[in-house]
């Protein structure tokens, strides 16, 4: 039984929340009187209200974000239903910035906006002697040199079985207006040598996988040089000391030693990366570090518009040198409906990127946030956001509804098919088709959605079938195209999903395929919460920093 809940619906289950940790570490004497029970937006309504209920809790504390707001709606509409006397306090980048758009400033009992670590702990002591939380708080920001850190919190099975998140700043110097990160322009910063001890204990606790969620990674090149001197100097090696590089799964299973690797998440500022910073990457074995660059648009007037700060010129130089090393996995994200963005522009902000060779694109659809200075654009570009959860646009003076809907179609396939990384060789013959990798890419998009009527649910069969009947309706020989998607069958672990008509050529060579690569390229970060158009994973009675 616990006094105090801390709760959330991840996106995913392999997403442990680090703003419940910051919270229940920062309950001082109440912690142990605490717990945190995480859920998915998959889960039951009525499961998760009865397994809150059976801690019979005094309050419960829940983070809501964009994309758990109508679940934690239900949640708590049945708490309160169900047991009127628990307190519940709701906290997150959702109801920080209004709650006219939600049920939960009628249901919840506290609404807390801004940063919860110290003010959260002050609401539970205060209804545990008996008296009743404010209606709405509004938390000032914490001294990060003062809280408590929240990694004890990261249970044994966490360190092992899900994505750990840290972060050695909050906060971001940038006014990008989609964003909420550039409300809070002040970065702060948790002294570098407490951050690395709580580092180094994560790592003796057997803790292999680190995102970082700092906005701004390598915003201070000094402190990020520090940062990849303690990982470098503290890597697995081999017996001749050489580092370790992350393994395929199928390696692990025969080299369990040298599946113990690091693997490190950052987002950068793409403009900057000195070369103090470079001599430092290629000390790396290949694989072991990501990099998620903001691009969103190459489109200078799109930048102006938004108060977006980007030197084009240093940002292509650098992309050209992460992809010649090879040695960094390199996330990069665009925006579609953007201010000033039309069609034709997107498409040539993504040539130019897939030129610059990133391993992977991640095309999102513009949000409107609570909260950021998006808004006072909607007049002048006839904006139509979609009033429901994500918020995202619908309609604009440059994109009509029918093409958004072409957009979205196009960014979800491009999930499926590109970034999923099963077909690179049959995605290059297929970028190769038209006029330019993303206008081929978008006619591709085009003729699945009037092949299939579908956006989603392909199984692997399925696919694998679809991209042998676009090669052969682009006029690509059958022999060629058995080929093409032969060599992508034989970069996989497993024959799983081979269709029948591909099975013999495959099953051929299959024994004779060449050795797969040491390196693992890592997974692609979920993009439940749409990575381009972040709600801050630090910020908010984070009680609950699910993802992204």
């Amino acid at each position: 039984m616990a006094a105090i809940i801390l709760t959330t619906l991840n996106a995913r289950w392999s997403h442990a929340s680090m703003g419940l940790r910051c919270l229940r570490a920062n309950l001082g004497h109440l912690r142990e009187q605490s717990c945190i029970r995480e859920f998915t937006i998959n889960d039951p309504c009525m499961r998760i209200v009865e397994d809150l209920l059976a801690e019979n809790p005094r309050i419960i504390g829940m983070g809501v974000y964009i994309w758990n707001l109508r679940e934690s709606e239900r949640v708590v509409a049945a708490l309160k239903a169900l047991r009127p006397d628990i307190v519940v306090v709701c906290g997150g980048p959702e109801v920080s910035h209004g709650t006219e758009h939600t049920r939960l400033d009628v249901l919840a009992d506290c609404i807390v906006s801004g940063e919860g670590d110290e003010v959260f702990a002050t609401i539970c002591r205060a209804v545990l002697d008996g008296g009743l939380p404010p209606r709405r708080v509004s938390a000032p920001s914490p001294d990060l040199a003062s809280i408590a850190l929240p990694y004890a919190e990261y249970s044994n099975e966490d360190l092992s079985k899900r994505i750990i998140y840290v972060e050695a700043s909050r906060g971001c110097p940038f006014t990008c207006e989609f964003c909420l990160s550039s409300i809070d322009e002040a970065v702060r910063t948790v002294p570098l040598e407490r951050f690395l001890a709580a580092m180094d204990d994560l790592i003796h606790r057997g803790c292999r996988t680190f995102k970082f969620v700092d906005r701004t990674f390598n915003l201070k090149p000094s402190s990020c040089q520090q940062i990849l001197d303690f990982f470098h100097e503290r890597w697995p090696r081999d017996a001749h000391g050489d580092l370790l590089s992350p393994l395929t799964t199928r390696q692990m299973d025969a080299n369990a030693e040298r599946g113990q690797a690091f693997f490190l998440h950052f987002e950068m500022v793409p403009d900057r990366l000195p070369e103090a910073i470079k001599s430092n990457i290629e000390r790396f074995p290949a694989g072991a570090i990501q990099f998620e660059v903001g691009i969103q648009s190459f489109t200078p007037e799109v930048g102006k518009l938004i108060s977006r700060r980007m030197h084009p010129g240093r940002t292509a130089e650098n992309l050209r040198y992460l992809r010649d090393s090879g040695l960094v996995h390199v996330h990069a994200d665009l925006i579609v409906g953007l201010p000033g963005e039309t069609l034709e522009t997107f498409l040539d902000s993504y040539d130019q990127l897939h030129e610059l060779g990133p391993e992977e694109i991640q095309v999102g659809i513009l949000k409107l946030l609570r909260g950021t200075p998006l808004a006072r654009h909607i007049p002048d570009f006839a904006m139509v956001f979609n009033p429901e959860p994500p918020y995202d646009l619908l309609a604009s003076r440059d994109f009509p509804f029918a093409s958004m809907q072409r957009m979205k179609r196009f960014a979800r396939y491009h999930d499926v098919f590109v970034n999923s990384g099963r077909f690179p060789h049959t995605m290059a013959c297929i970028t190769q088709q038209g006029a330019s990798p993303a206008r081929s890419l978008l006619t591709f998009s085009d003729w699945l959605w009037q092949s299939t009527g579908q956006e989603h649910q392909f199984a692997l069969t399925r696919q694998y079938d679809l991209l042998l009947d676009y090669l052969l309706h682009c006029g690509v020989t059958h022999t060629t195209a058995l080929d093409t998607l032969c060599q992508d069958a034989l970069t996989r672990e497993s024959k799983r999903g081979i269709p029948e008509r591909l099975r013999p050529i495959v099953e051929a060579a299959w024994h004779n395929r060449p050795t797969l690569p040491q390196a693992v390229q890592p997974p692609s970060p979920s993009t439940a919460a749409n990575s381009t158009t972040k709600q801050p994973v630090t910020n908010a009675m984070d009680i609950a920093h699910a993802s992204d």
